[in-house]
């Protein structure tokens, strides 16, 4: 037993020591990424296809086809930020190489994402409240999320040649997952013109399957998205070592 579980643990420390090898990462994902980008436009095609052809909404007509973007970015702007936790932890705890190239890579594809759902969500907002936004408990909320993406990403731009800037970002970024609940919660705790939680996942017929489709595609798009970030920062890193030694010897 003792030596099965010490099996078992060296392929798990095995396994984590090659994630944690830059090399093995990029010949790693440079198989993997072209399936997910594969995957990704065709869930899109698809999903796209499923909702522009299905039937309007009795109540909401032609509008409610916004549902099929607006309520995927939302829930994969907040995988995004969970990422960027995990990541967190991962330099604070682990200090895991690539734990802050990680975090780094997700937040501006975050920040893009919750700048769709906020423009999306005030395009289905017009014609269901009558207004392009209002200061609705969820719409405020997920609008500081969309700032605080933005704040780290200043701030890495302004910190990056410190020795310390991914320890503090990653504090931040901890500190900044406070809003998470709030945003998910802010429909339940107060009152809000928003459609309550877990609306759109219960939607019934036609609406559904296209729904899941375009979840699938956007969280594929990010998968892609952060793997292809993740190596473009790994190369960089790179090109930065390999011109500082060049000036050094010259």
């Amino acid at each position: 037993m003792m030596k099965q579980d010490k099996e078992n643990s060296w392929s798990f420390d095995r396994l984590t020591n090659k994630i944690a090898n830059p090399t093995w990462f990029l010949k790693w994902t440079g198989r993997i990424l072209p399936i997910f980008i594969i995957i990704t436009v065709v869930l899109f095609v698809a999903g796209l296809y499923l909702g522009f052809t299905a039937p309007q909404d009795y109540q909401q007509g032609n509008t409610v086809r916004i549902m099929f973007i607006h309520v995927p970015s939302v829930m994969i702007t907040m995988m995004a930020y969970m990422v960027m936790v995990s990541s967190a932890l991962g330099t604070l705890i682990w200090r895991h190489p690539l734990a802050d190239i990680s975090a780094k890579s997700a937040a501006p594809i975050g920040a893009v994402l919750a700048l769709i759902g906020l423009i999306t969500g005030s395009i289905w907002g017009k014609p269901m409240w009558g207004a392009w936004w209002v200061w609705d408990a969820r719409l405020t909320s997920f609008l500081i999320l969309f700032l605080i993406f933005i704040g780290l990403i200043v701030l890495r731009f302004a910190l990056d040649d410190l020795t310390f800037a991914p320890q503090l970002i990653a504090v931040l970024i901890l500190v900044g997952a406070l809003i998470l609940p709030i945003v998910h919660y802010s429909v339940e705790w107060w009152n809000t013109l928003h459609q309550p939680n877990g609306t759109t996942m219960r939607t019934g017929g036609v609406f559904r399957l296209p729904l899941f489709v375009m979840i699938f595609a956007f969280s594929f798009l990010f998968l892609s998205l952060h793997l292809a970030n993740m190596r473009n920062a790994i190369f960089e890193k790179r090109i930065n070592r390999m011109q500082r030694k060049l000036a050094q010897s010259i």
